[in-house]
């Protein structure tokens, strides 16, 4: 295989984590607050559009909503059992909370869907982009300009909508934006549905690509955090770069080395970039010294 085809991998990658990082992202810039169920919210993703498909007959296209709205309502719930101690800011109840409902959401699957891996193919996954000796899937395409539009999308509403200019009051200070009136628990509910549906949407792009399995989300929950905080907590463009760059490191290191250490490798190159630069990517090149 050519470095060049390596490279077209490694982009194809790198858009995948930086899907399924987006919002894992933004409940960090938000609400502050680590997700570590967010793996397993991701597996549900992938087994709600394998089954809306594979077994009730939905269009891959309806598959999709069906998985963001699934992943939706978990995400309303996950908050609404969580609420008391998001408002407190009790960050260690948080982690053993989401902690623990990842590990419900293992167990559930399995009892559901059972250990056996399954296979989505899709129309798109099944046709192939063929440049000379080069190649990917229509899928993988799709990965690629679902990962801008949603970027793009979130930046925008981030930053030129009234409902970004709450978002990033609640995540500046929660308790300033409740005396100034703004409801703050419906921008958690909000946030973490968003959260719940910005995965599954990612979980349903990327499934076609790789055995759907109850223990993937273990794997997912590792990556994606080296993604959010490489990029920069909270940091929607930091997460983008943050991603792609993973996605072409892991896929060039796994060829040129061994896809065995690729993980081991990606923390090391974590730690590097945080030793030299704290925020991470997104911060300024004098953030080591704030």
């Amino acid at each position: 295989m050519t470095l060049l085809q390596q490279i077209i991998n490694g982009i194809v990658l790198g858009h995948a984590y930086a899907l399924v990082a987006i919002g894992w992202t933004l409940l960090l810039g938000v609400a502050r607050l680590v997700n570590f169920g967010h793996g397993q919210m991701y597996m549900l993703g992938s087994f709600v559009t394998w089954w809306a498909v594979a077994k009730a007959g939905v269009p891959y296209a309806l598959a999709l909503p069906i998985a963001m709205l699934v992943g939706g309502l978990f995400g309303l719930v996950m908050q609404r059992i969580m609420l008391k101690a998001t408002l407190e800011q009790n960050l260690v109840s948080i982690m053993i909370m989401t902690l623990g409902f990842g590990y419900v959401l293992h167990g559930g699957a399995s009892l559901v869907f059972g250990s056996t891996g399954q296979i989505l193919e899709t129309a798109l996954s099944t046709r192939d982009i063929s440049l000379g000796d080069l190649w990917l899937t229509w899928q993988d395409a799709a990965i690629v300009v679902a990962a801008i539009v949603v970027f793009i999308s979130l930046r925008w509403i981030l930053e030129g909508s009234r409902v970004g200019r709450l978002v990033r009051m609640v995540a500046e200070d929660p308790k300033l934006a409740m005396l100034a009136g703004i409801n703050v628990r419906w921008v958690y509910y909000g946030v973490f549905a968003f959260e719940g549906a910005a995965v599954a949407f990612a979980a349903g792009m990327v499934a076609p690509r790789t055995p759907i399995l109850t223990s993937m989300g273990f794997d997912e929950v590792i990556m994606t955090f080296v993604v959010v905080v490489l990029g920069g907590i909270g940091s929607v463009t930091g997460s983008y770069l943050a991603g792609v760059a993973l996605g072409l490191f892991t896929a060039l290191f796994g060829a040129l080395v061994s896809p065995a250490y690729t993980t081991a490798a990606a923390f090391l190159v974590l730690i590097a970039v945080l030793v030299l630069r704290p925020g991470g990517l997104s911060a300024g090149p004098a953030a080591g010294a704030h």
